[in-house]
């Protein structure tokens, strides 16, 4: 009896052993490390998305993985990041080259925001202005109704004492 337990027992290990370093044997494409990234940042994937083959969120990407794994070995082959676009874009075209984020993509939204402001305060301030009170004239305090009214009001505070 005991043999047999200790032979299922040791199967069962080993193929959970098996799974363990299955689970843990990732390629390039699947985890890439920060190097990748970076140099995948500069390269469009070319599967029809708009992302860059460090971020197609395609799962099984045919297009991203492979570049993945081709940036992967290249870089241990120790080439540089310069070296590694180029040689993409050489293969693929211009197509394939992001450059990289300046501060031209970071300023142009707010300065169009602050443009947009402008237009709007000035837009106001030609169509909000206030309308002057016409001219009419002095006001004559001898006027026979408001004497009338006057001397009514008078009456009236009069009598409430």
């Amino acid at each position: 009896m005991w043999p047999v337990f200790f032979g299922a027992n040791a199967t069962r290990c080993l193929l959970l052993l098996l799974v363990a370093v299955a689970a843990l044997a990732q390629t390039a494409s699947e985890k890439p490390n920060v190097e990748v990234r970076r140099v995948g940042q500069r390269l469009a994937c070319l599967c029809g998305c708009k992302d860059s083959v460090a971020t197609c969120a395609m799962l099984e990407c045919d297009r991203s993985k492979p570049a993945k794994e081709r940036i992967a070995k290249m870089q241990t082959l120790g080439y540089s990041d310069k070296q590694i676009v180029d040689a993409f874009i050489r293969d693929y075209g211009m197509a394939i080259y992001l450059a990289e984020p300046n501060a031209w993509g970071w300023i142009v939204p707010y300065a169009l925001v602050g443009v947009g402001l402008v237009i709007i305060w000035l837009f106001l301030k030609k169509y909000r202005k206030p309308k002057p009170i016409a001219e009419i004239g002095p006001m004559e305090l001898d006027d026979p109704a408001l004497e009338k009214y006057k001397d009514q009001i008078e009456k009236d505070l009069a009598n409430m004492e």
